[in-house]
């Protein structure tokens, strides 16, 4: 039933395409870390069975969740929990990094056709990994000495560049012998935030935010620091809220407000007569 403009005031959440790849960020290091404005959605909780699953202790106190992968020796990622969410792949690349071997089920189980983690794969190969597929798994095993090689990878696909397959290669390339170089690497501020928490935790990564990111291995990750990592807001729920207070005239103040990643959507909805003030 229309006709009822949209008043007050919402919080904006914590993006979930961002927190999923920064959550199996957690599976680089045996030191714990801590993410802060982590939503509350049922994708969270199957990535948080999903770590524990893979040897991950995790506490949560309200928005903020720690976790410490103290146990280094599990490596499956069973179908079970990654076939209820797209992005369980993204423990790949970690687990292959840190602990030299991944077992990681296929979102789709033994789905015959193509790959929607082809371009996933040929990055980690490109890194010295080996690939085979097995009974609807991946399985990826580092180069004998357990140490992936850095390379000059090109990550862009028939449909552009690939955000979590940028997120797979930067976390594995993070841990690499030498210079690894991200050609037509997502920009995407999602993929910006992982970068800028492995930068936390003691990466070297340069080019964030563009199509060339450059990573400088390091032998071994830390935790975060005391505050945590505050995860970006997600900017799909903020544009909504934005549109619908727009839409039925309302008055609507959206607190936590990715205004660096809306630029565009702001001008568009700033030309077409609607008032917004940053406050």
């Amino acid at each position: 039933t229309g006709g009822r403009p949209l008043r007050g005031t919402v919080r904006i959440n914590g993006a979930k395409n961002a927190c999923l790849p920064l959550m199996a960020c957690a599976l680089l290091t045996d030191q714990p870390v801590t993410l802060r404005n982590v939503p509350n959605l049922s994708d969270i909780r199957n990535m948080q069975r999903l770590l524990d699953s893979l040897g991950c202790s995790l506490s949560q106190d309200g928005d903020a969740l720690t976790m410490h992968a103290a146990a280094q020796s599990k490596i499956v990622a069973h179908y079970d929990i990654v076939r209820t969410m797209r992005a369980g792949s993204c423990v790949l690349g970690p687990l292959l990094a840190s602990r030299g071997k991944a077992k990681v089920s296929m979102p789709g189980g033994c789905a015959i056709g193509d790959r929607p983690v082809d371009l996933h794969l040929r990055g980690l190969e490109a890194l010295g990994a080996t690939i085979t597929l097995d009974a609807g798994y991946i399985v990826a095993e580092a180069p004998q000495g357990g140490r992936l090689k850095g390379a000059n990878i090109f990550l862009g696909g028939p449909n552009g560049s690939t955000a979590l397959g940028t997120a797979n290669v930067m976390s594995a390339a993070v841990l690499a012998e030498g210079t690894t170089v991200i050609e037509c690497a997502a920009c995407e501020p999602e993929i910006e935030d992982v970068g800028r928490l492995l930068i936390a935790m003691g990466a070297k990564i340069t080019g964030l935010g563009s199509p060339r990111i450059t990573i400088e291995g390091v032998e071994s990750l830390h935790g975060t620091p005391t505050e945590g990592h505050t995860v970006l807001p997600d900017r799909i729920e903020a544009g909504t809220y934005l549109m619908a207070a727009a839409i039925t005239h309302g008055d609507v103040t959206l607190e936590n407000f990715p205004t660096d990643t809306l630029g565009a959507a702001l001008d568009r909805v700033r030309e077409s007569g609607v008032t917004i003030e940053s406050v």
